[in-house]
């Protein structure tokens, strides 16, 4: 199929012509400062646009150029810029930006070439800064652009520099500079990359929609035979989740029920806002242990029970397990345990493991067993980026492989595996060495199935682009019939 790029993105433009525009943009419209849109660009990394907005506000109050900049420590510029994302880092590159300005005499040089030059620039970054601040020819692709490009299957790619590339030698000239403003207000606002809004999308009859689940219409009701979309996700801290925007970004899932992990948090230690958002009730089980381990449920469907741990006090204390039961399934919440440092809990986990197989294979006699969650462990080579240097560390060694091929053997099967067999599918990234940036990761959160429930499958997939934790969601499409 192939589309017509100037009417799909002429569309889009006047569908968009009322939504705010990116930040950069804004700021670059209010100044035409290439100084102002190169800082603005380099914070809006990871960010979300309003808290962008509000530290580059900040920060050019002390320091409208590189000269005011230089002045400012880097605890200084740390302190006025958050909460952005990676902050402290940012404010490392911006305290180095002056000097690397000073090569091309103190001005923002115009070339992608030299731009990338500079701390805290990648081609993302030059490109922007290049069309928006210089009015020049450049492809900016973010995570919008990339995967907009593929939903409309105008380019099949799987990195945004590869659907970079891909543009430079497809997309007309004339839409270079605006592409990347125009679809970043559509991703955001109509083409959203969790429940994208298909049923306003006024290229919703001739969009290919590669890949894409639409929300539910609003006002639609489920019938019996409706799929169900679950979503899972360890959110490495559900009061630090919060306050990127957690709230507000659990009805964009459009997931009849989320599982969190890693909440890290007592019940005494949720805000309101936490236990009781719009449409779904929430069940929690906390570790006696504060700041720690912890699993929860959001769900707009009314579960028969509630089952809290798996019946053992040696790892029921770390609240790892949180089970509800529907008519005709049980969807487990599981937070396996890390084998840590020098594998020092490896004959703990392994212990658990073969408790939650056991506790699995009980509630599979009554019903479909749905189990997910953050595994901790990467099955096969392919789940990981490093498979050989990782051989003895915590989640790839020999011992809890054999588990998981165990696990496998009693009937259980790997959702997303069904679907995809590519390579370089992950959900786990550290944060360190920008891993999630270069895609060097581990894939270690599942949707399992026993095999009662496999014919009911009927998608799983990475959300890739869910930002907030060092993780990743990933999501199952289930009709339970």
């Amino acid at each position: 199929m192939t589309i017509d790029i100037d009417f799909f993105l002429n569309t889009v433009a006047s569908a968009i012509a009322d939504k705010q525009v990116p930040v950069v943009d804004l700021i670059a419209v209010q100044t035409r400062d290439p100084f102002k849109v190169l800082v603005a660009t380099i914070l809006s990394a990871r960010t979300k646009d309003e808290t962008t907005a509000q530290a580059s506000t900040r920060l050019f109050r002390h320091a409208p150029d590189a000269a005011s900049l230089a002045l400012l420590s880097e605890e200084k510029i740390a302190a006025l810029i958050y909460p952005v994302g990676f902050y402290k880092t940012k404010a490392k590159h911006l305290t180095r930006l002056p000097e690397g300005l000073n090569r091309f005499g103190g001005r923002v040089p115009e070339t992608i070439e030299e731009l990338i030059t500079l701390p805290g620039v990648g081609r993302k970054t030059a490109n922007l800064v290049v069309s928006v601040a210089f009015q020049k020819p450049a492809i900016c692709v973010d995570t919008h652009v990339h995967r907009i490009m593929n939903i409309w299957r105008y380019v099949e790619t799987d990195t945004p520099l590869k659907t970079e590339m891909a543009l430079r030698a497809k997309l007309p000239a004339k839409h270079w500079i605006g592409v990347n403003s125009i679809l970043v207000a559509f991703g955001q606002s109509i083409c959203r990359p969790v429940a994208p809004h298909c049923d306003i999308c006024p290229l919703e009859k001739k969009c290919p929609q590669q890949g894409v689940r639409p929300r539910k219409r609003p006002g639609v009701q489920m019938d019996n035979n409706s799929t169900l979309k679950f979503v899972s996700w360890n959110v490495n801290g559900i009061r630090a989740v919060e306050k990127k925007g957690f709230i507000n970004m659990l009805p964009d899932f459009d997931a009849d029920v989320v599982c969190l992990q890693e909440t890290k948090a007592q019940p005494d230690q949720l805000s309101e806002e936490l236990r009781n958002i719009p449409g779904y009730t929430s069940y929690w089980h906390s570790a006696e242990r504060k700041g720690y381990s912890g699993v929860a449920f959001y769900t707009r469907i009314e579960p028969v029970t509630v089952h809290y741990g798996i019946g053992d006090p040696e790892f029921d204390c770390e609240g790892r397990v949180l089970t509800l039961e529907f008519a005709s399934y049980y969807l487990i919440n599981i937070y396996f345990p890390n084998s840590g440092e020098k594998l020092v809990r490896l004959d703990y986990k392994l212990r658990f493991n073969e408790k939650m197989i056991q506790f699995a294979q009980e509630l599979e006699k009554k019903k479909a067993v749905i189990l997910c969650g953050d595994f901790n462990v990467a099955h096969k080579e392919i789940d990981l980026k490093n498979p050989k240097n990782n051989v003895k560390n915590a989640g790839f060694t020999p011992e809890e492989r054999a588990w998981m091929d165990s696990f496998v053997a009693a009937g259980y099967v790997d959702t997303f595996r069904i679907f995809n067999q590519e390579p370089e599918q992950y959900t786990w990234w550290s944060y360190r060495f920008s891993a999630r940036a270069k895609n060097i990761g581990w894939r270690i959160d599942y949707f399992c199935v026993n095999e009662a429930a496999r014919k009911r499958v009927k998608s799983a997939a990475i959300l890739h682009d869910i930002l907030g934790s060092d993780h990743c969601p990933v999501e199952l499409v289930y009709q339970p019939g």
